[in-house]
């Protein structure tokens, strides 16, 4: 019998050509933080559901695909679920409206379905969570114990990255060497807590007496890096954009899927945590660093001076400015500033840290008579003209966001804010126009921050500015400018005929020139981080390698006018010249400066110099395949004012202990040069003797003994000869003051 058509077995083949389909619900979104409300007002608060993801993230939102449940009550839950055409909307709509403020008192909260889900499904019994066991790390400022008080530096050349002990009057001393510790380059933190070592994986920090590996950063591709002031913060970027694989692990510490396609990341150091991540617009062609990047400036972010603020600027909209360590938008909205261009953050100078430390919110009892409380955040910003609206120049104080102080500027091609270190003073260096639009000529309008509404006063140049710089400790700042008509036309490697300016504060008030030195190819400038000496450098020529040491405070003690006052003297007080120099950089301390040729930038003569603050010469290296060095920096000092003022004031004293170690140090120095000497002068004389003791034996053999006796007293009196060296030593010295 042919069996019943009912009792066909087709599974087989139902199971070949199945369709599948896809019950998974990635496309499916909840928004929490919806207004609650009743049925009467759902159709009103759907549509500006609907509104505000097309205006804000584009995209289009059925009515229909959105539920909103409701409670026994009668009232909404807060909450809505909504069903969007794909995996991929859901993920946009999660990056674009997280954390957008609906309203006043709402502000949305966007996640998966499927996240939900899985949270609600987890198992609620409690497991106490595994004790990672303690790990005894080294003192992370370790370096600043050593008793010679030197100073480190970091030194990469081939493959190897070494960490040096500088030493005033040798070869800098070897604490810590690597080969291929890093794939690029590598970099300190502001305060020299950390080493930063850069890999395909991510980065990672080093520290400590041994060198251990402090903490790592998962960003596959990072370039580069940047520190907020204190440390605690940090920001990566790289050219690739994010990938999260599915079974990439999760975290605090590692990317989410809601992270994809960004390239700038926000981390917090001590922990490892990501803290945000932010998207760049940039271009596939190739660049000088192998990317060509449209509308990116480094650093992305600009940190405030507590580092309690970061910000970025969106050109021609808005300022956006957010807290740590929430990474969330200041008010829960940008600055709209029109046609912004550019902004800076006001640093925080020695006199705010200590107003600061001493204010601790109000609560210390024990504030001096007339104690002001710290001033807040503030930055400056500049907007274009536009139309018949002048230039201007707006200081605001953060988080207030109040107006402090602004003015207009007229015939402006250009803008450039530059802050003193200590934050007293602001130089908005103004380039303008005159009427042919021909030639360009240059403001500075300075502003004092420590006085009383900020009053401004204008110092006119009449030639284009090459370069800007503000003394660290100081009130002076240097320029350089050029009337060389070649400026702007010829390569940059061809060297300019240059000018060096000096400006001072004035006793009576006023910024004046002090002193102009001409004919010069200078193009960078480099002030000592005490201040008072300053380093001109002319960069990037194929012609010109000048290096030329000024102090702005020579002989000012003993000299003085007619009326008393002080009288400020520039004076050159060293040159010299680095061939195919393409970096500088001063020692933490003041005293010493490195000049140095990269392998990276140019291709002969790789190596580096130290000098001291005079522009002596103290040593050179010639290295192959060199490519940077760099000091090692060092935080603020712990000694109170008292202190560092009786430090002052014995100073002689201190300096003679000083001398006497250098002394002993170039002593010992010595005598191991010595000992060396000795040693190689033994293996010469008995390498001498084994000759001698050779030849005889050969010449005894050919039969001509006369020879021999003549050459072996002849090389006898050579080896007994005596050369006597005469050494004077200093025992002691007296100083005494004749009435």
């Amino acid at each position: 019998m042919e069996p019943a058509m009912d009792d066909i077995d087709y599974s087989d083949i139902e199971a070949k050509y199945a369709v599948p389909l896809d019950e998974r619900l990635e496309n499916v979104i909840v928004i929490n933080g919806v207004p609650v409300i009743t049925e009467a007002k759902e159709q009103r608060l759907l549509e500006a559901i609907q509104k505000r993801f097309r205006t804000y993230a584009n995209i289009e939102m059925d009515l229909a695909s959105i539920h909103l449940p409701y409670a026994d009550n009668g009232e909404s839950k807060g909450y809505v679920v909504v069903e969007l055409q794909d995996a991929d909307e859901a993920m946009h709509a999660i990056r674009t409206m997280n954390g957008y403020a609906f309203d006043k008192k709402h502000r949305f909260v966007v996640s998966r379905f499927t996240d939900i889900e899985r949270l609600a499904n987890m198992d609620e019994s409690y497991q106490d969570p595994e004790e990672e066991p303690f790990e005894q790390r080294g003192h992370l400022r370790s370096w600043l114990m050593d008793e010679a008080g030197r100073d480190q530096l970091v030194m990469c050349a081939r493959d190897d990255v070494q960490v040096m002990w500088h030493n005033r009057t040798a070869q800098p001393l070897e604490a810590h060497k690597r080969t291929r510790w890093t794939e690029s380059y590598v970099q300190w933190s502001p305060l020299g807590t950390y080493l930063t070592t850069f890999h395909l994986q991510g980065i990672a920090l080093w520290g400590g007496p041994t060198w251990e590996r402090i903490m790592r950063y998962p960003h596959p591709g990072v370039r580069l890096v940047d520190f907020s002031p204190d440390e605690k913060y940090m920001v990566t970027w790289s050219p690739e954009p994010i990938q999260v694989p599915e079974n990439a692990p999760q975290g605090p510490q590692f990317f989410a899927p809601e992270d994809e396609g960004n390239r700038v990341a926000v981390w917090e150091v001590r922990t490892g945590h990501l803290l945000r991540t932010f998207p760049i617009v940039q271009e596939d062609s190739a660049g000088p660093n192998g990317v060509a990047v449209k509308g990116f400036s480094w650093p992305y972010l600009k940190w405030s001076g507590d580092s309690k603020y970061c910000a970025k600027v969106t050109p021609g909209k808005s300022i956006s400015v957010y807290e740590l360590p929430s990474m969330g938008l200041l008010g829960q909205k940008s600055i709209k500033v029109e046609g912004v261009v550019d902004f800076e953050w006001c640093p925080l100078g020695d006199k705010d840290k200590e107003a600061q430390e001493m204010w601790q919110d109000g609560k210390n009892p024990n504030l001096p008579k007339g104690f002001k409380k710290p001033r807040d955040n503030m930055l400056v910003y500049w907007q274009p003209e536009v139309q018949n609206q002048p230039a201007r120049v707006t200081v605001m104080s953060i988080p207030n966001r109040e107006i402090l102080r602004s003015k207009n500027l007229f015939n402006v091609a250009d803008c450039k804010l530059h802050w003193h270190p200590q934050g007293d003073y602001l130089c908005v260096k103004v380039d303008r126009q005159t009427k042919t639009k021909k030639t360009v000529f240059c403001n500075f309008e300075l502003f004092r921050m420590r006085e009383k509404d900020f009053p401004v006063e204008v110092v006119e140049l009449k030639d284009p500015v090459v370069a800007f710089a503000w003394e660290p400790q100081g009130s002076h700042f240097a320029v350089i400018s050029s009337n060389d008509p070649n400026l702007g036309v010829v390569a940059p490697t061809i060297a300019l005929k240059t000018q060096l300016n000096f400006f001072h504060l004035h006793p009576r008030g006023d910024f004046r020139l002090l002193k102009s030195f001409d004919n010069k190819s200078f193009n960078t400038l480099f002030w000592s981080p005490r201040g008072r000496h300053l380093l001109a450098v002319t960069l990037g020529s194929s012609s010109k390698f000048d290096l030329e040491w000024y102090d702005v405070d020579f002989n000012s003690d003993a000299r003085q006018n007619s009326t008393g006052e002080m009288i400020e003297e520039v004076k050159l007080i060293g040159s010299g010249e680095h061939y195919s120099i393409t970096d500088v950089e001063w020692d933490p301390s003041g005293r010493y400066v490195t000049t140095s040729s990269s392998f990276w930038r140019h291709s002969m003569e790789h190596g580096y110099a130290i000098w001291d603050f005079r522009g002596n010469e103290l040593q050179k290296n010639v290295m192959e395949q060199f490519k940077q060095i760099l000091w090692r920096p060092r935080p603020k000092t712990l000694l109170s004012k008292d202190q560092m003022k009786k430090v002052r004031r014995n100073l002689k004293e201190y300096s003679k202990i000083f001398d006497q170690e250098d002394q002993e140090a170039e002593m010992s120095q010595a005598l191991a040069h010595k000992e060396e000497y000795k040693r190689m002068l033994d293996d010469w004389k008995a390498w001498r003797r084994h000759s001698r003791e050779n030849l005889q034996a050969a010449q005894k053999e050919l039969g001509i003994e006369s020879a021999v006796v003549s050459s072996a007293s002849q090389l006898e009196k050579e080896s007994t000869e005596e050369v006597q060296e005469w050494v004077e030593e200093v025992l002691e010295e007296k100083e005494e003051v004749i009435a």
